[in-house]
């Protein structure tokens, strides 16, 4: 039979177990990793080039610096408390349809943060571009995890991966050119086509749609309670340790016990606590990102203030020194995944867990006298740590949990993300609060603030190193 197609021209089509053909299946997958991959770079690339612009936002709209801490802070808290909501609807609804939903409202919010009256305006739409981001993270992983096969999963997911430390490396310093000689306005203007970009290629490129929770019922008050209670809880993390601080810790603790009681009885619940209870890969592998964001984050924000402080570096030369880490993990990143593929991926995310402990144990070292080239090792160790852990624990995350689940393990993984990275940085402010108190970093107070961040590092690479045996314990993907 195939001789005569092959004879008389006849064109022969293969198919694959989904229905396409070989080369629409071939094309659907690099249109979902591009505009995966390009919005995995503009989410973090906002982010982190927002933290340069802080000063000249400040300035113009004459904030004060409680008021300044709320840029970055309604973001974070927008983005967190509608990541798992949104990937339990995308699971329902259609991840496409969500992940367009919010590359739409990210665009629409970075042009109206361009066009800012004031603060309050300013405000208001970082917590809409927040929602946006919300909607994006909770669904461009799980496309990519619906579209590839478990054998090629490690190999994109790492290259995803890469794109969010590539936006996290060009932003500081792509974002302080662009303020000091076009202003902090360009800094969103120049995401607006980066986000049409997108669009455009959602519209003509990804024809296909992923929804195999459609049918199903949302669980509303569960995502009320659930985002009311985390809210609480990040936010009271960065008030610590002041009073308002404990209450509202305390609040979003219970509201979280309430909120899994809630969920372990409702028919059709948000986040189904059988994946954290019945599934060993995905709860330990959810808790070892925790732990590891917890222990990390604060690094870079440790490291700029002793740079620029203790050794008297210019915010831009800082900034070249702290590029490091961020740009080792993107180069790294797509191997690490690649490995996984091949290697079970708790063996390579543990030996990247041990790595980057011993990249903190190095800061436990760190005096006035230190060498650059030796806070240069330290960081180049965490960045390669990070990368061999953050792509491999991706990928048996969202292997050990059904399709139907993939916007929520996604979006799961990502509020792991987020909750640890504030956590990290209620550790720190704990430990300036105790030994600083509320001064300003002068040189009459260098050996305290020295002496701090010591305590910090000791308490991260601690902290590090039980991320290991959380890591080990997940079991095995296959």
């Amino acid at each position: 039979m195939c001789s005569f197609l092959t004879r008389f021209r006849i064109p022969l089509l293969l198919f694959d177990d989904t229905g396409l053909s070989m080369h629409d299946d071939q094309v659907l997958k690099r249109s979902a990793l591009l505009i995966a991959t390009l919005s995995a770079f503009l989410t973090p690339f906002m982010v982190s080039s927002v933290n340069i612009a802080l000063p000249a936002i400040g300035r113009e709209f004459q904030m004060s610096a409680v008021l300044m801490s709320w840029v970055p802070t309604a973001y974070l808290l927008s983005a967190a408390m509608c990541l798992v909501p949104f990937g339990r609807l995308a699971d329902i609804y259609g991840r496409k349809r969500i992940f367009s939903y919010g590359i739409g409202i990210f665009t629409l919010a970075s042009l109206l943060l361009a066009l800012s009256p004031s603060a309050a305006a300013f405000i208001a739409f970082r917590v809409l571009q927040g929602l946006g981001s919300a909607m994006i993270f909770g669904t461009g992983m799980a496309i990519l995890t619906s579209v590839f096969p478990a054998a090629e999963r490690g190999r994109v997911l790492g290259m995803n991966v890469a794109a969010v430390y590539l936006g996290l490396s060009i932003g500081p310093t792509f974002g302080g050119f662009l303020t000091q000689h076009f202003g902090w306005r360009s800094l969103f203007l120049v995401n607006v086509p980066l986000g049409l970009l997108v669009i455009f290629f959602l519209a003509t490129k990804l024809k296909a749609e992923w929804a195999e929770a459609r049918g199903e019922r949302f669980d509303l008050a569960g995502s009320l309670l659930y985002s009311a209670s985390l809210v609480a809880l990040m936010y009271g993390l960065s008030l610590l340790p002041r009073g308002m601080g404990i209450v509202l810790t305390a609040a979003g603790a219970a509201g979280a016990a309430m909120f899994i009681l809630w969920e372990m009885k409702t028919t059709s619940p948000l986040l189904d606590m059988n994946l954290f209870f019945h599934n060993a890969t995905f709860a330990f592998s959810n808790l070892a990102a925790l732990i590891n964001y917890s222990a990390t984050n604060a690094v870079t924000f440790l490291m700029s203030l002793y740079l620029q402080y203790i050794k008297g570096l210019t915010p831009q030369s800082a900034g070249m020194v702290l590029v490091a880490q961020p740009l080792i993990m993107a180069i790294f990143s797509p191997l690490a995944g690649r490995i996984s593929d091949r290697v079970e991926p708790r063996v390579v995310a543990s030996i990247g867990m041990a790595i980057t402990a011993s990249g903190l144990f190095l800061f436990t070292f760190v005096d006035g006298g230190t060498s650059v080239g030796f806070i240069l090792t330290g960081l180049v160790l965490l960045g390669f740590g990070f990368a061999l852990f953050s792509s491999p624990n991706t990928n048996a995350v969202m292997s050990s949990i059904e399709k139907r689940s993939y916007g929520v393990g996604s979006a799961t993984l990502g509020t792991m993300r987020l909750t640890g990275q504030m956590l990290s940085m209620g550790i720190t402010m704990v430990i300036f609060s105790l030994s600083i108190g509320g001064a300003r970093i002068t040189p009459e107070y260098y050996p305290l603030f020295l002496t701090s961040m010591k305590t910090g590092f000791i308490i991260f690479s601690a902290l590090c190193f039980a991320g290991i045996f959380a890591s080990l314990a997940r079991g095995k993907v296959r």
